[in-house]
C-alpha cells in the first residue's frame, strides 16, 4: 500500500477543491485537485437576502485557492468504479464503522463503498482498494486495483510524487 510519506504532499493541504475529472482512456481516471486556504485578504461576498449574516461576515475570511496554492493530478490507469457526490449531501451519512487512514486523501480498509461493490458487482479477479478525496465541493470515491499516480502540477515540482 502507499507509503505515508508519499501522501504527505497531497494530504498536508488544509482544504481541496476538485477542478477536473476526466477519463483519458477507457477505464482510466484523472482528477485534478487544487489546494485552498483561509485567505484573510480575500473578500467575503455579502448576502443582502440574509441580513442576519452581515455581522458574522465582517470578521470572516473566504476559503479559496490563491496563486500560491498547489495543484495535484491523480491518475488511475485502471479503476473498477468511482462515485462523485456533492459535498453537503455526502457528508451526512453514518460512517462510524468504516476504517481508513489519511485526511483529505483517504485509503480505506473497510468501507460501505467496498461492501456495495462486493455485494452488487462481480468479476473482480484482483483485490480492490477504496480511495477517497474529501474536497470542499465534492467527495470522490474510487475503487481501484492499485493506488493512483500522484504528481504536483502547480507550482511545478522538480520531483513528482508517485504513490505505489
Amino acid at each position: 500500500m502507499a507509503n505515508r510519506l508519499e501522501l504527505n504532499s497531497l494530504d498536508s493541504a488544509k482544504y481541496l477543491y476538485l477542478r477536473e475529472l476526466s477519463e483519458p482512456r477507457d477505464n482510466s481516471l484523472r482528477l485534478v485537485v487544487q489546494e485552498a486556504i483561509v485567505n484573510p485578504d480575500g473578500l467575503v461576498r455579502p448576502h443582502p437576502e440574509l441580513p442576519e449574516l452581515a455581522e458574522l461576515s465582517r470578521s470572516a475570511s473566504p476559503i479559496e485557492s490563491t496563486d500560491t496554492c498547489r495543484t495535484f493530478e491523480l491518475t488511475w490507469k485502471r479503476y473498477a468504479a468511482y462515485l462523485v457526490t456533492e459535498e453537503c449531501v455526502g457528508s451526512c451519512g453514518q460512517s462510524d464503522d468504516e476504517v481508513f487512514t489519511g485526511s483529505l486523501f483517504r485509503v480505506y480498509t473497510k468501507s460501505h463503498f467496498l461492501e456495495h461493490l462486493a455485494r452488487d458487482t462481480g468479476g473482480h479477479t484482483e483485490e480492490m482498494f477504496h480511495f477517497k478525496l474529501t474536497c470542499l465541493n465534492h467527495l470522490i470515491d474510487v475503487a481501484a486495483y492499485a493506488p493512483p499516480e500522484v504528481k504536483q502540477i502547480w507550482p511545478v515540482s522538480s520531483t513528482p510524487t508517485r504513490i505505489q
